[in-house]
């Protein structure tokens, strides 16, 4: 099992403290590496996040390039700058227009835009501009990759460890865990099917999450008690790596499944999440099943088989981690169609009370049924999927 991210979260936009804070979370995710290496456990990265965009002092454009560049010699592979907070009525969306430019000038900085929490939302004409910015992108960045550092958020809060939906509360500086823990699925279901036990594949695979995570937790706590950071948790979310061994959808079939997508899957999908519900750990973020189309090399071969549709996506959101996740799409895409999606993946997140996000990538001048071109070591190509061929116009113009 590896460690997909040590993140820290720190506060930005003051020139004074700025640069000893983000030395601070260096430091920190520096020893966090080398503690938990000296455990066993591989860190693929070490990431920074800010508090909202929206509580950032000027011009995010102007911004973010300096601020990286500290980030950087500070030895951080990424930076989220946080949410735009979009979610109230009145809310400021004027600093969704930075967005598309915060992306094209940048190749490590993520963004996201929160639609959407308890009590609030979801905001429709935040979504409407959301979606007319995941097309501007998709024109803007080489094989629209630059859609894989934005999402929409719904219901997240503060210190989720993974990108792009990672950002600080604006409180004492933090720190939290991302586990990229597919393989542990795999090994715990391989012999699950036919004559082997669910319940006993069950109980395997909550021992090793509570395993890892008491191992990592007793590395991390001592390390951030040190360093003057809060301990925001781990989470556990079963994310995959684009090979059989740490992929969701060979844990899926490894039940007895014969092809993820078929009848099962949601059953399968929801008994995974169950695991981590009855695992007991420090948890923060999403600690759910994810199922990144493109970066799990068994749903990205069920795509090109057709197995699936982002109507199926959006049903298993409902039961795993967090939400549409890489969904390669046609490059014809319109406003409104990518609009619907968001506003389905938001109300999911209010009805059901959990943190969800969508992340969409139209690729241009692909049609359904291509299949993706990306030359990317955490993609496995997949097949761009179909839409219904219209989308929400008249909903968005009310």
């Amino acid at each position: 099992m590896n460690i997909r991210s040590v993140t820290c979260f720190v506060n930005a936009g003051d020139p004074a403290g700025q640069a000893s804070a983000i030395d601070s979370a260096a430091r920190l995710a520096r020893e966090a590496r080398t503690a938990l290496e000296d455990a066993g456990f591989p860190v693929q990265t070490t990431r920074l996040a800010t508090q909202p965009l929206s509580h950032l002092p000027g011009d995010p454009v102007r911004l973010a390039p300096d601020l990286w560049e500290q980030c950087a010699t500070a030895g951080f592979d990424y930076l989220s700058l946080g949410p735009v907070l979009a979610y109230a009525p009145d809310a400021d969306l004027s600093l969704l227009d930075a967005i598309p430019a915060l992306i094209q000038s940048t190749e490590t900085v993520f963004a996201s835009v929160l639609v959407a929490t308890r009590g609030k939302g979801p905001n429709l004409e935040a979504i409407r501009r959301t979606a007319k910015i995941v097309r501007q992108i998709a024109g803007t960045t080489a094989l629209g990759f630059g859609n894989l550092r934005l999402t929409m958020m719904a219901n997240v809060g503060p210190h989720a460890p993974f990108f792009p939906a990672a950002y600080h509360d604006g409180g004492a500086p933090a720190v939290a865990i991302a586990t990229e823990s597919a393989d542990l699925a795999v090994s715990a279901f391989s012999d699950a099917a036919g004559s082997g036990s669910l319940d006993k594949a069950r109980s395997r695979l909550v021992e090793a999450v509570e395993d890892a995570a008491g191992r990592i937790a007793g590395r991390i706590a001592p390390l951030s008690e040190r360093h003057d950071f809060y301990f925001a948790g781990i989470d556990f979310s079963l994310a995959p790596f684009p090979e059989e061994a740490r992929s969701i959808g060979a844990a899926v079939e490894r039940m007895g499944i014969d092809r993820f997508g078929a009848p099962g899957t949601l059953f399968a999908v929801a008994l995974l999440t169950d695991c981590l519900r009855k695992a007991q750990y420090p948890r923060c973020g999403f600690n759910g099943v994810m199922l990144p189309v493109l970066e799990d090399a068994t749903l990205a071969a069920r795509s090109r088989e057709g197995m699936f549709t982002i109507n199926d996506l959006l049903l298993y959101s409902a039961v795993c981690g967090t939400g549409l996740d890489t969904v390669p799409l046609p490059g014809d895409v319109s406003d409104a169609e990518l609009a619907g999606i968001l506003l389905d993946v938001a109300t999911l997140a209010l009805r059901l009370d959990k943190p969800l996000t969508a992340r969409l990538m139209p690729i241009p001048g692909a049609r359904a049924g291509d299949i993706t071109q990306f030359d990317f070591d955490y993609f496995a190509n997949g097949r761009v999927l179909d839409l219904k061929g219209c989308g929400s116009q008249e909903l968005f113009a009310r």
